[in-house]
């Protein structure tokens, strides 16, 4: 299952992220097998020289570390513990990454269950979508063993420009959920933002260009998050002016944009949450007597 000390990989789920992940594995020295439910997903692989794989237990017969990129919980507990799953002829020593965001809690029950057969299996969600695995810019976040992650860093790295070792296991996923709600809630925002705009009478698709650009160069809300802790910041600690100074901008132009959407009969509902736990959400103590927008 290795040549020349790499493993040979296998690969089950074939769809749109898992598709190009596993191509950017084709030419891994110890070898590719993939595996999916459709049979015309893995033609491209096989005209390509790769191996193709019935079921995933096939795969785990010839492949040392496996990924898995399938739907739900639901399919990730089919394709580890079912009659033709993984752990139906997996060697000791086989390591498996589950891709697929599941609950963290369903990663540690098969953690679990995977260690009865000498199995490790590592949750390892990614973020990046179908463009950054296509270009091999991903970010994978691991919930594993060390032993796991060092198995996994290397392949990995074909289809991740970033891979993290978030913890033990089921910590991948829980980076994952806290990633994706800035996602979701910044989109939430934009929606909102885009309603005022409109009722402004801007082009919203030309805000979209100004919010893509600023945010390509200040990081956009993952600026924020460099300091070891959501404690509030106490007098002396070097954070302390810098969110101070991003408290004194935000709450301003909060208050602006809560002022535009009252004149423009807009509600802001996400805008006045912002306004109201901003300071709080940046470490700074809240004024007894309320802040309040204009």
């Amino acid at each position: 299952m290795t040549t020349d000390n790499a493993p040979r990989l296998g690969y089950i789920g074939l769809g749109n992220m898992g598709a190009p992940m596993a191509r950017r594995l084709v030419d891994w020295p110890g070898g590719l097998v993939v595996c999916d439910a459709r049979a015309d997903a893995t033609e491209k692989f096989a005209a390509a020289g790769v191996a193709v794989a019935a079921t995933p237990a096939e795969v785990a017969a010839r492949a040392a570390v496996i990924s898995v990129t399938v739907l739900d919980d639901a399919q990730v507990r089919d394709v580890l513990t079912g009659p033709q799953g993984i752990l139906s002829t997996a060697a000791a020593g086989t390591v498996v990454a589950v891709h697929s965001t599941i609950a963290d809690s369903t990663a540690i029950e098969l953690a679990e269950e995977c260690a009865r057969h000498e199995v490790e299996l590592v949750d390892a969600p990614v973020s990046g979508g179908a463009p950054g695995a296509k270009q091999g810019r991903l970010a994978v976040m691991i919930g594993g063993s060390e032993t796991a992650f060092e198995a996994v860093r290397s392949p990995f790295a074909r289809f991740a420009d970033l891979v993290v070792h978030a913890g033990p296991v089921g910590a991948g996923t829980r980076m994952k959920l806290a990633r994706n709600l800035v996602h979701f809630v910044a989109f939430a925002a934009a929606a909102e933002a885009s309603r005022l705009a409109e009722s402004a009478g801007l082009d919203i698709r030309r805000l979209g260009e100004v919010v893509r650009h600023s945010d390509a160069v200040t990081g956009g809300p993952g600026a924020i998050l460099w300091r070891e802790s959501t404690a509030r910041l106490a007098e002396g600690d070097p954070w302390l002016p810098i969110m101070s100074h991003v408290r004194d901008l935000g709450e301003k132009d909060l208050a602006l944009a809560l002022d535009l959407g009252a004149r423009l009969g807009v509600e802001l509902p996400l805008a006045r949450m912002g306004f109201e736990h901003l300071a709080e959400g940046l470490g700074l103590r809240v004024p007894t007597s309320d802040r309040s927008s204009t």
